[in-house]
């Protein structure tokens, strides 16, 4: 995959035909924008970005099916997703089918209204899942003790 051309925000603003130039004779058709202090910005082509909805759409729809007509299809997934995602190592083998079951019928989900965030939050969520297991303190801390301490509040500054 080619590397994305970098060039800060401000080379677009002073000097547009020239930075939209590299954008368009870059192989991968990405340009990161940086900002200081601010998130940086990524252009792309609209016909750039139609593929890519396209691969990630279609390799989706391909997954889904995999796991709703074979259950050999899941199962190998379970075997191979500590691959994409190491972290499951930590987690139990039944949060582990619970995380793939999860993150596929989110994927399924999400494609449906073209909105990815969802698939990042679960896959944020298990993770943090596994940082607690990977922790034996944490993780008694959080499972021994029974007690309600009443309602969480946020803390100052935050």
């Amino acid at each position: 995959m080619a590397a994305t051309v970098e060039t800060p925000f401000s080379e677009l603003i002073n000097h547009p035909k020239a930075t939209l130039a590299k954008l368009d004779t870059h192989p991968a058709h990405t340009m990161r924008l940086r900002r200081r202090g601010d998130e940086d910005l990524m252009l792309t082509t609209a016909a750039h970005a139609a593929q890519e909805t396209e691969l990630v759409s279609a390799t989706t729809r391909m997954f889904v099916a995999m796991m709703r007509h074979d259950k050999a299809a899941l199962s190998l997934l379970v075997d191979v997703v500590p691959e994409a995602f190491p972290w499951v190592r930590f987690l139990p083998a039944e949060d582990v089918r619970a995380f793939v079951v999860e993150l596929v019928e989110t994927l399924r989900a999400a494609e449906s209204v073209d909105n990815h965030a969802p698939v990042v939050q679960v896959i944020t969520e298990w993770r943090h899942t596994a940082e607690v297991h990977a922790d034996p303190e944490l993780f008694s801390q959080l499972t021994n003790d029974a007690e309600d301490h009443g309602t969480a509040t946020i803390p100052p500054g935050a």
